[in-house]
């Protein structure tokens, strides 16, 4: 036994040694680290969670007392547990559910990218007002991809923003020219999804 106690001892020690050095290596790159300023963020990709990622950032900010905007640009017609949530703070967060769904919803182009520009007119204003610490720009991906609405205004605006202002925007294909202005670009990777296996979309977990 104490053989093993011993071999136990020295185990915790390198383990206690290890991590002090990991601790100290850690502690030289984060003094490094001492800008602030508001970022912009982009989650693409194929996978589920880039809105529901982008929610719970916005939760983090509500829990810093920080104002929020939001402006949906598909699912509008949606009604979404999140709104449901987050309209019980109505003094910290505005919600702008523009969309009328998704293309193939309504079949009518001129509708959609009526729908598109007035949403954007909605985020350009939110963007524009010191008042907000974060605007979340949900599925502005899709409506770019479907160039329901310049991308080149969009990249100026959102290289123009307040530097202390967080923007989130979501939606599968990612412009190009959104991720080379971006500070941080996650893709959600798709692996497995239970629609495939005939799984509807169900409340608290899509929506």
């Amino acid at each position: 036994m104490s053989g093993a106690s011993d071999s136990e001892a020295e185990l915790n020690r390198r383990h206690a040694e290890k991590m002090a050095k990991h601790k100290a290596a850690r502690a030289k790159i984060l003094a490094t680290k001492t800008e602030e300023r508001g970022l912009l963020i982009v989650h693409t990709g194929t996978g589920k969670g880039k809105s529901t990622a982008a929610f719970g950032m916005v939760m983090r900010c509500l829990g810093h007392g920080m104002r929020v905007g939001i402006v949906q640009f598909i699912k509008g017609a949606w009604d979404t547990g999140e709104r449901h949530v987050l309209a019980r703070f109505p003094d910290l967060v505005t919600c702008r559910a523009m969309g009328e769904g998704f293309t193939w919803d309504t079949q009518d182009r001129a509708r959609d990218i009526a729908a598109a520009r007035a949403a954007w007119a909605e985020a350009k204003a939110m963007i524009g007002d010191p008042a907000y610490r974060l605007v979340l720009l949900d599925e502005l991906n899709i409506v770019l991809r479907y160039d329901y609405i310049d991308i080149a205004e969009v990249v100026a605006t959102l290289k123009a923003k307040p530097r202390d202002l967080h923007v989130v925007v979501t939606g599968r294909n990612a412009k190009p020219e959104l991720i080379a202005i971006a500070d941080l670009v996650t893709e959600m990777t798709l692996v497995k999804h239970p629609f495939r296996s005939g799984v509807k979309a169900q409340a608290g977990i899509e929506f």
